[in-house]
């Protein structure tokens, strides 16, 4: 796929693909559930990237009609289609781990990524996958987000999560709660917070203060309940500052985001994964959406997992989803700040 040639042809349509994720989960049903709801744009154009035989025998599950089939090379035919880009073959187990699904959906990752990347997309939104299947598959990545800056050749990079008229990025990812203090660094602070600062006019927000979050209670309490404020957290903000950026903090973590819901910040960093997840599930577990910043492409996601548990029975919900790809053709009209980063 590396070598694809690029796509220079006008056109006044609008593509996102969007995968399957591992299609053991509830992946494959809430990205046709999610393409097909609500009203959309006719320029706007969902193409679901997956297998045949996955897409056909889930629309006849869900008794919708056979998906037309395409080529990256061909115009696209419907609304909603299918694009099978051939990776490894499946033998499906809904609700199971498998290494061999984790391959499938690896491979239709890497061949939405590449296609984007040469232009044949205007966007990607992934569908959830599995950490430990792909763990299983041999896969040198920890999840998506890894994944897509090898890629891409980004640098630097950053989650965000949207929703509930929040703006959440971290400063660390998919870490043991153990070992984020020794994770954390100014470096990754001011990282993460100057690509968020460069993310808000994308975002359709001009302005506004970036709140870091304190890592330990009372942000520390003048050093008597940790040190990492003074050690890190400061010494990054007072950085960004000297950058220019509208920064606070930091600012203790239960205060942080009630002030930031009531518009007080813009965005907030938080500085582990459940610091900023936990909060923000409460205000928009079935519409939020994760952003991937940094990347030279549009990349979103819904803000949940495989749910294996649910997997192929029927009523996933489908709202995150749904709200990941029209972030995607949004954010796809807007001049991406790092649309012409320098790929490895």
């Amino acid at each position: 796929m590396s070598s694809m040639l690029k796509d220079s042809r006008p056109r006044s349509d609008r593509r996102v693909a969007i995968t399957f994720g591992d299609p053991n989960g509830i992946g494959p049903e809430v990205a046709l559930r999610g393409a097909i709801a609500g009203r959309w744009p006719a320029a706007w154009k969902r193409i679901l990237v997956g297998d045949r035989a996955t897409a056909d025998r889930l629309c006849a599950w869900l008794k919708l009609p056979r998906l037309p089939c395409l080529r990256l090379a061909d115009p696209i035919p419907a609304p909603v289609s299918l694009w099978d880009p051939e990776g490894p073959s499946y033998r499906p187990a809904p609700g199971r781990i498998r290494a061999d699904a984790a391959r499938a959906s690896l491979a239709w990752l890497d061949a939405a990524v590449e296609a984007a990347m040469g232009g044949w997309f205007d966007a990607v939104v992934t569908g959830p996958i599995c950490k430990e299947g792909w763990q299983r598959a041999g896969g040198p990545h920890p999840g998506h987000t890894e994944r897509l800056a090898e890629i891409t050749g980004a640098r630097t990079f950053a989650m965000l999560l949207v929703g509930g008229g929040l703006r959440v990025a971290l400063a660390t990812r998919h870490l043991p709660l153990a070992r984020v203090p020794g994770a954390l660094s100014r470096e990754s602070i001011v990282e993460t917070t100057r690509l968020v600062w460069e993310a808000l006019p994308w975002l359709g927000v001009p302005g506004g203060t970036i709140a870091v979050c304190a890592l330990n209670p009372h942000a520390g309490d003048g050093g008597l309940l940790g040190d990492e404020e003074a050690r890190i957290v400061r010494p990054a903000i007072q950085a960004l500052r000297r950058r220019g950026a509208p920064v606070e903090g930091p600012v203790p973590a239960d205060v942080v985001f009630y002030r930031a819901i009531r518009g007080e910040f813009a965005a907030v960093v938080a500085l582990y994964h459940d610091q900023g997840l936990g909060p923000f599930k409460m205000v928009a577990f079935t519409t939020g959406v994760n952003v991937t910043l940094g990347l030279p492409i549009v990349r979103t996601s819904p803000d949940h997992g495989t749910a294996f548990d649910r997997a192929w029975k029927g009523g996933a919900e489908p709202g995150s989803m749904e709200a990941a790809i029209r972030l995607a053709f949004d954010l796809a009209g807007r001049p991406n700040p790092w649309r012409n980063a320098v790929r490895r």
